[in-house]
């Protein structure tokens, strides 16, 4: 137990290393390129800070453990919005890009729907639904390579000055991407042993231990963003990391290992909580002040998720 408790602080420890690190090479890339925080987010920050939820979801369908596999999946996209947007917005509120409604929140939403009705009409997500996810994700990067606007600036270039050469942006990033996957892996094993010790079910293993292990990549990147200032690396993080959650995830899974649906708990209810966590980002944006999220919103969110856990248990 001593040395599953040394393994998690270890984790903690690596993954706020990692987070800072890949945030450091997202801005200077993404000023680089001439691609917005906004997109650099979406993009690669999603797919490196969502790098654990492939590996412990591939891990777990190769061994027969769907319910580890899919409850992670689920569990990470509700943690992502109920506790890591809700803790990040506690720490400082932020402002929400308009057209944010009108394209990436679109996506989510139809991510998320054709992952239930794949769940709920085919008991689980098979090989076909993955080439689905894997071509809807591929069009998904597309657009918003194309529709994104260059967003070369002085203050880009000046905060971007030390990593300027492209060997370094590399460097930080394949620091930052290795540090939250060796992170995670050694939160999610020691937390899953601690957590197997007082015979917790393995569905609610995945929903809140394992899901809130390889969200901390999403917490650590979001949060330390937000402390400097990248908002739109912040929220962009969590959006386009829930997105490829559904569609790089649960795709690349599937095709290698269809996930059967063994307990009806993710049908009845975690997936509509997931669902309704995407759903609520409307609302709150539109209420108050427009397109911008405050505290009270950070609690709110918060308060939620704890709901979804303790109901979970």
């Amino acid at each position: 137990m001593l040395l599953d408790i040394l393994f998690l602080l270890a984790g903690f420890g690596l993954l706020v290393l990692g987070g800072n690190w890949l945030l450091r090479s997202s801005v200077a890339l993404a000023s680089r390129l001439g691609m917005s925080s906004m997109m650099i987010g979406l993009t690669v920050v999603s797919f490196a800070t969502s790098m654990p939820e492939l590996i412990v979801s591939l891990k777990a369908a190769l061994v027969d453990s769907s319910g580890i596999a899919l409850g992670n999946v689920i569990g990470s996209n509700v943690a992502n919005i109920g506790l890591v947007l809700g803790v990040t917005l506690l720490i400082t509120p932020m402002n929400i890009p308009r057209k944010f409604f009108k394209t990436d929140w679109i996506f989510l939403i139809v991510s998320t729907a054709m992952a239930m009705f794949f769940m709920i009409y085919y008991d689980g997500i098979m090989r076909w639904h993955g080439i689905i996810f894997i071509l809807y994700l591929s069009f998904f990067i597309y657009f918003l390579i194309k529709t994104q606007k260059p967003s070369y600036s002085k203050s880009n270039q000046k905060r971007t000055k030390v990593y300027e050469k492209w060997t370094i942006i590399f460097l930080y990033l394949v620091l930052g991407a290795g540090g939250l996957w060796l992170g995670s892996e050694l939160l999610v094993n020691s937390a899953k042993s601690i957590a197997l010790s007082f015979n917790v079910p393995e569905s609610v293993i995945g929903l809140t231990v394992v899901a809130v292990g390889t969200s901390v990549p999403e917490l650590a990147a979001s949060v330390i963003a937000a402390i400097k200032g990248e908002r739109s690396i912040s929220f962009g993080n969590l959006i386009g990391s829930n997105i490829f959650n559904i569609l790089s995830v649960l795709g690349i899974t599937a095709i290698i290992q269809p996930i059967i649906v063994e307990d009806v708990r993710f049908i009845n209810n975690d997936i509509w909580w997931m669902l309704g966590f995407s759903l609520i980002l409307l609302p709150m944006a539109l209420i108050g002040k427009k397109y911008r999220l405050s505290r009270p919103h950070g609690l709110i969110l918060v308060l939620a998720y704890l709901a979804f856990v303790y109901l979970a248990f």
